[in-house]
């Protein structure tokens, strides 16, 4: 086994780099330098189940016609699924308190898109603002509000797709009022999302770096601290992609370190306290 078990990884210099070729042309995930450590605890696993001996035998399998299962397996190791409930705060009070109630005075449905959704808290934490939203407001009761929520990892989107979470990742920024209100506790000690907040969302796989222009329109989209893992042009292609599926006058949220090429070309800035949303132009 080329990949062994202690801290420094056993591929050569000519591996490291034909992977990560092979990543950014799959995914566009851009590796950088001295990440060898990453490769080697990421798919060591996957290298030991498919009896594969070394890194470059894998690139010449994942090239193989009939080898998608493979390619997924290790696109799913590979991708960062940083996540929790509410992430940040302000876009989701922003959402609840303005952007819904604005759009809810438009006629038609109100559609969002959550990008990268990893697990699921998220597109969860927007449909719990909006079923709040629907409780206290009558004018918003009868407004339907569907969120379509993507990622390229199938291992992820199972996830997602259960709702179903360990109370230890839900400390990470869900409420025990919220956590009382909009999940139900199972026999097994975990906490599953209950169907009313579940029902408005639909998982799909979605890779970013290809077109996604026939997915439909939407009023709002979130993709945030994805962008990051990019290179320059891949982030202004995906900017200019999201511009063309949002309706006249419909918000991007991005990550607060997210400002990629060409953003300003094609959206205005909305200021809130303590941060911005961009504007379809």
């Amino acid at each position: 086994m080329v990949f062994s078990a202690s801290n420094q990884s056993q591929f050569s210099d000519s591996e490291y780099a034909q992977f990560r070729q092979f990543l950014e042309r799959s995914c566009g995930i851009v590796l950088g330098d001295n990440k060898n450590y990453l490769i080697d605890s990421r798919l060591r696993k996957i290298l030991k189940d498919n009896d594969i001996a070394s890194l470059s035998e894998l690139i010449r399998e994942i090239d193989r016609p009939g080898a998608a299962r493979l390619r997924q397996q290790v696109i799913d190791a590979m991708t960062t699924n940083e996540t929790l409930w509410f992430r940040d705060r302000h876009p989701f009070e922003f959402l609840q308190s303005t952007l819904l109630p604005e759009l809810a005075k438009r006629p038609g449905d109100i559609n969002i898109w959550c990008a990268a959704c990893s697990t699921g808290q998220e597109p969860y934490s927007i449909s719990i603002c909006v079923e709040e939203l629907r409780r206290k407001n009558f004018s918003f009761t009868n407004k339907n509000v569907r969120i379509l929520a993507t990622d390229i990892s199938s291992k992820v989107l199972e996830t997602a797709r259960r709702g179903l979470y360990e109370p230890l990742s839900l400390k990470r920024g869900m409420s025990e009022e919220r956590l009382d209100v909009h999940f139900k506790h199972d026999n097994e000690g975990a906490w599953e999302i209950k169907p009313e907040i579940k029902r408005r969302i639909d998982f799909r796989s979605i890779n970013l770096k290809d077109s996604f222009i026939n997915i439909g329109k939407f009023d709002i989209v979130f993709c945030r601290n994805v962008l990051i893992y990019f290179s320059s042009d891949l982030q202004k292609q995906i900017v200019s992609n999201i511009h063309r599926v949002l309706n006249p006058g419909g918000y991007l949220f991005l990550g607060g370190s997210e400002t990629p090429k060409g953003l300003n070309d094609l959206f205005d800035i909305r200021y809130y306290t303590p941060g911005v949303v961009y504007v379809k132009k």
